[in-house]
């Protein structure tokens, strides 16, 4: 290619170093040029999203794109989502469930999380309601809670969530009592749910609990679901001293093949993909919310509704928004204020 008078080239030759190496125009010129560090970035990305779809469960990996924006979206928060969608409170996961690829919000270990934590809820006025999961089972050290209760009450929150996975009476009697008082200290109440494929399965099981234990800030926790899976009746709640219950999980459920919202078999797939990631919006499914609710005192309604299909339809903040509005339609349908 000829070269005219006017043409500059990069490589040309500008003068020499002091070992004899020539020193040409593309070594003195300041480029800011960031391509091969964005190629490298995506590329990095790229790779993430592999390990998440490959390394972890279809929840898991929902709930690490969605917090981490994974998908392309802005990161979101859970007190930014609540705030916009009208809650009046939300429920945090600060105790660590020791499940493979789980993401850990342990505030007691991470000051700078705590902080932030702490001025998001001062910056969208949303107090803390509740924290979980404070389960017993033999194989965990219930000590580790004592931490996590503490810095629960330093941002405000009022309950503890608890359930038990072993048969063993004696054994999950001493244990609760130990958390209700370990509780207690922080000014807080603990709330055992029941479920039908759990340590305590149903509702007379866990009013037997509460009286065993004497503890004056321990309740039952009613979940709509699982009451419903357990063949708890509103007639029946209506019949208990209100003074066992604290706390209502608010959500639906398919019934079970034959029509019936009963379902006892921990090994039967519809029950566990449910619970765990199909839950309904209420009015969708099988189960009495409506006379549970009705059957139980005025006390909080909390939803807890993982539905991964619905995320993936309308995004967190939509399901968020559709949870609370199915609610408050339900309530408004059955007469509930």
């Amino acid at each position: 290619q000829r070269k005219y008078q006017g043409d500059v080239s990069l490589s040309d030759s500008l003068d020499s170093d002091g070992e004899g190496s020539a020193l040409s125009l593309m070594d003195v010129i300041r480029v800011d040029d960031d391509m091969l560090e964005n190629l490298d970035t995506r590329e990095s990305c790229q790779k993430v999203r592999r390990c998440v779809d490959r390394c972890l469960s279809g929840r898991e990996a929902k709930v690490i794109t969605l917090r981490y924006g994974l998908d392309g979206e802005p990161p979101r928060t859970q007190r930014e989502i609540a705030a916009q969608c009208g809650y009046e409170g939300v429920g945090l996961r600060t105790i660590s469930q020791h499940l493979p690829g789980e993401p850990e919000f342990l505030l007691h270990k991470d000051a700078k999380l705590f902080e932030e934590t702490r001025q998001a809820l001062k910056e969208y006025d949303m107090p803390v309601m509740d924290i979980e999961l404070a389960r017993v089972r033999p194989d965990l050290d219930i000590n580790e809670y004592d931490p996590a209760f503490e810095k629960a009450a330093e941002l405000g929150a009022t309950d503890v969530l608890g359930s038990i996975w072993t048969r063993d009476k004696a054994y999950y009697i001493d244990q609760v009592a130990k958390i209700a008082e370990m509780a207690k200290k922080y000014g807080l109440k603990y709330n055992v749910e029941f479920l039908p494929w759990a340590g305590v399965r149903n509702l007379q099981e866990a009013i037997t609990l509460v009286d065993t234990v004497k503890a004056d800030n321990l309740y039952i926790m009613v979940d709509t679901l699982h009451a419903g899976r357990a063949g708890v009746t509103g007639a029946e709640l209506a019949r208990t001293d209100p003074k066992y219950f604290n706390f209502i999980h608010l959500c639906d459920g398919p019934a079970g093949p034959d029509g019936d919202p009963v379902l006892d078999n921990i090994k039967d797939e519809l029950m566990l993909f449910t619970a765990r990631e199909g839950r309904l919006y209420p009015g969708e499914g099988a189960m009495d919310i409506a006379g549970m609710v009705k059957g139980m005192p005025e006390i909080p309604l909390s939803i807890e509704l993982p539905n991964l299909k619905r995320i993936e339809e309308l995004g967190v903040a939509g399901h968020a928004k559709r949870c609370l509005d199915t609610a408050k339609a339900y309530f408004k349908e059955h007469g509930i204020d």
